[in-house]
């Protein structure tokens, strides 16, 4: 008959007699009798049938056999303790799994850093995150897909859920310094971006098509941020992108600013109001609202 499999006790205690350098310092560290500990071991290696410790010195040490297992019952060890974290998180009501969506245009470094905040406090609530455009990220918090949404400010601005304002972000009009437009020095007129293709960012297949702010007769409709990037680098059109996101390509000259004017003079740069939102009827759980606080400080720290 097979003996039963090693316990996490054992395997602890084998561990404490490693790290603490001894058997009686290592029932200080787990607050057990010298003894208790002494038969733990004893029992591990009866059950693995090899011998952890050469017992003939002052100081055991771990034997060639008791060398090669002891990484994989550190692994045992640290995953065992990480299972009974996440399971009294649950338990206390953390979510076991953080569901976020993320419009294209936030800044990925203020969710990074809000995550990583986050993370630290409730490290058993794993994220997940999804990247959408407009419609399709709010799309996401309406069915339950995701708890949060960081999304455009104006999105379904009459449906059920709760918005907290964060940030604003500027689109700056840009084309490569090889398109007709970015070669252009001083001030364009509306007029003049009207005989160029313009660059748009769309929802993905089956959505409608959003003319605001279209100034262009041509446009092309792209439904990811990063394709948009690269061709309005390559010269393929005009457009507008987040200025956090370009702000290395307009100081290295790989992107030029279309300066655009008017009767009224110069044309202010949109601004776009992002928030976070989330069901009124499926409020977020504790590690949710860390995120949540972290990430408003963080927005406030930027204004």
């Amino acid at each position: 008959m097979a003996a039963p499999p090693p316990n996490f006790d054992q395997l602890e205690a084998m561990l404490a007699v490693v790290d603490a350098g001894g058997f009686s310092a290592a029932a200080r560290k787990l607050g057990r009798a010298q003894s208790a500990v002494t038969y733990a071991v004893r029992s591990l290696e009866e059950r693995l049938g090899v011998a952890l410790f050469d017992r003939s010195s002052y100081r055991p040490r771990l034997t060639t056999e008791g060398r090669a297992l002891l990484p994989r019952a550190r692994i045992i060890c640290e995953e065992t303790q990480a299972l009974r974290r996440q399971a009294e998180a649950i338990v206390a009501g953390a979510e076991p799994e953080l569901t976020l969506v993320v419009d294209a245009m936030f800044p990925m470094d203020l969710l990074v850093e809000a995550l990583r905040l986050a993370s630290a406090r409730f490290p058993a609530s794993a994220p997940r995150v999804f990247v959408e455009t407009m419609d399709a990220a709010l799309a996401l918090v309406l069915d339950g897909t995701c708890a949060i949404g960081l999304i455009l400010d104006a999105m379904g601005a009459a449906e059920p859920i709760e918005r907290q304002r964060l940030i604003d972000i500027e689109i700056v009009p840009v084309a490569a310094p090889s398109h007709p437009l970015g070669r252009i020095a001083g001030p364009v007129r509306p007029e003049d971006l009207r005989r160029h293709a313009q660059l748009v960012l769309s929802e993905g297949a089956g959505a409608g098509d959003d003319d605001h702010g279209v100034l262009s007769a041509q446009t092309w409709r792209i439904a990811d941020l990063g394709a948009k990037r690269a061709m309005l680098e390559a010269g393929l059109g005009w457009g507008g992108l987040p200025r956090h996101l370009i702000a290395q390509d307009l100081s290295s000259g790989r992107l030029r600013r279309v300066e655009i004017v008017d009767e009224a003079g110069p044309r202010p740069d949109a601004r776009l109001p992002m928030c976070s939102a989330w069901r009124r009827d499926l409020p977020p759980g504790p590690a949710g609202r860390e995120f949540l606080a972290r990430l408003l400080e963080l927005a406030a720290a930027q204004v």
